[in-house]
């Protein structure tokens, strides 16, 4: 203890700071103390970590939500089809990572019988040009990049028009 009391009385230190040595810890009275782990506990810590990452439909969805809402980030699958999924497997909505693998491969056949993600995009992206090529007025707008469900376009659909592009206009002459 005394090498410490040295090096403590050497080396500047803020009052909340403590000195570790030797996996104990020292520390001034009224500050804060952090024990430094032995690298015996950091190794038994690495082995009970478990990462799991659940694969559905091509998506890994998030663990730490529940099967309801975790569904929702495949794409084609929204809230309603989700609570459909559930109620078909009758399956309780509890969190992701607490799914047992036998409930897993039942969620994973159930959503494969759905179009989703890629062929989904497909489909839609063949739907889009089979409308430009007959040349009806959706594909028209489609191509024109305008709204084709009958929005107005005086004011608003900055989204599909772009950013405003001023058009010089004719100016009064001053007399």
């Amino acid at each position: 203890m005394a090498g410490l009391s040295v090096a403590s009385s050497l080396l500047p230190l803020s009052s909340s700071l403590s000195i570790a040595s030797g996996g104990s810890s020292f520390s001034c009275p009224g500050s804060l103390s952090f024990p430094i782990p032995s690298p015996a506990s950091k190794s038994q810590q690495r082995g009970a970590l478990t990462i799991r990452c659940v694969r559905v439909g091509g998506v890994e969805i998030p663990n730490h939500k529940r099967v309801e809402f975790s569904l929702q980030y495949i794409h084609g699958i929204g809230r309603v089809r989700a609570r459909q999924i559930l109620c078909d497997l009758s399956l309780e909505n509890k969190v992701t990572k607490d799914l047992s693998d036998e409930e897993l491969i039942s969620l994973r056949d159930e959503v494969s019988k759905y179009t989703i993600e890629g062929d989904l995009k497909r489909f839609n992206r063949l739907a889009i040009e089979r409308l430009k090529e007959i040349r009806c007025y959706r594909g028209i707008r489609h191509e024109m990049g305008l709204p084709c469900r009958g929005q107005r376009t005086k004011n608003n659909c900055r989204t599909l028009k772009g950013k405003k592009v001023s058009v010089a206009g004719n100016k009064k002459a001053s007399r």
